[in-house]
């Protein structure tokens, strides 16, 4: 089984046990969605704003690693012409229950984003990619995708990790571990998250989360940072994530 596989089975059991990240939308929050009351987040507990996304009625919108049922229903309610591509089943299962429960149309894909992406070039105007990659080992091959499909002028909205929950110990009081994160290479981190039911994650420098999006064409336009939303560096209000917003400039 390689690492991927492993991921999908974890998150499938999270779904089963809660998790917090695949409980869908509720049908009350999709009404006040097509009546413009909305919000959906990219990071653990702030809101992407509101402006980061212009107008999405006849849009098209790749929720990339975006299963769950949690924001591709927004979009689709705001008029966005949805796609979604996660690797669990069990939340390509909510996007499917909402869809019809909702009566709107969806475009559902069960992939692998460390694979090309089976899109064709400038297929899209937003791609809204909340935090995922974490759990691939290699992240800059997922942003020359992401620029490939967006047409040109296409908005890239990302979530990704600050790597400081990864050198902490489970009490977040401690140094423990060394950079990168790797499971596939280091035995001991291995067997740190397999004693958590944690799947396969990797840390990523922001040499790799940025500057990997800068390397792949795009320009950033703006960015926040978040954090774990619990826990010791919550507490003591220490930034564990950032939101970026880039853009695909017209003529790159």
């Amino acid at each position: 089984m390689n690492y991927q596989d492993i991921n999908a089975e974890t998150i499938d059991r999270w779904i089963e046990e809660g998790w917090e990240w695949g409980i869908p939308l509720s049908h009350e929050e999709y009404v006040n969605a097509t009546n413009g009351k909305w919000d959906v987040k990219l990071t653990p507990t702030k809101f992407v704003p509101h402006d980061w996304f212009g107008k999405l009625k006849g849009k098209k919108i790749l929720g990339l690693a975006s299963g769950g049922g949690q924001q591709m229903p927004v979009f689709a309610a705001l008029g966005a012409e949805c796609t979604v591509l996660d690797y669990s089943e069990k939340q390509i299962e909510s996007e499917r229950i909402v869809a019809q429960r909702e009566g709107y149309n969806i475009r559902i894909i069960r992939g692998d984003m460390t694979k090309r992406l089976p899109f064709e070039d400038g297929e899209f105007d937003l791609i809204f990619h909340p935090v995922s990659n974490c759990y691939v080992k290699e992240v800059k091959p997922i942003w020359k995708e992401c620029f490939r499909v967006l047409k040109a002028g296409g908005i890239l909205l990302s979530g990704v990790d600050h790597y400081i929950n990864y050198i902490v110990d489970d009490e977040e009081k401690e140094i423990v571990n060394s950079l990168p994160f790797d499971p596939l290479t280091n035995e001991e981190q291995r067997k740190q998250l397999e004693e958590t039911d944690c799947g396969m994650q990797f840390s990523h420098s922001l040499e790799e989360q940025i500057g990997g999006q800068l390397e792949a064409g795009f320009t950033l336009l703006d960015l926040y940072e978040d954090t774990n939303g619990e826990g010791r560096l919550h507490e003591l209000s220490i930034p564990t994530f950032l939101a970026m917003r880039a853009i695909k400039k017209v003529g790159r």
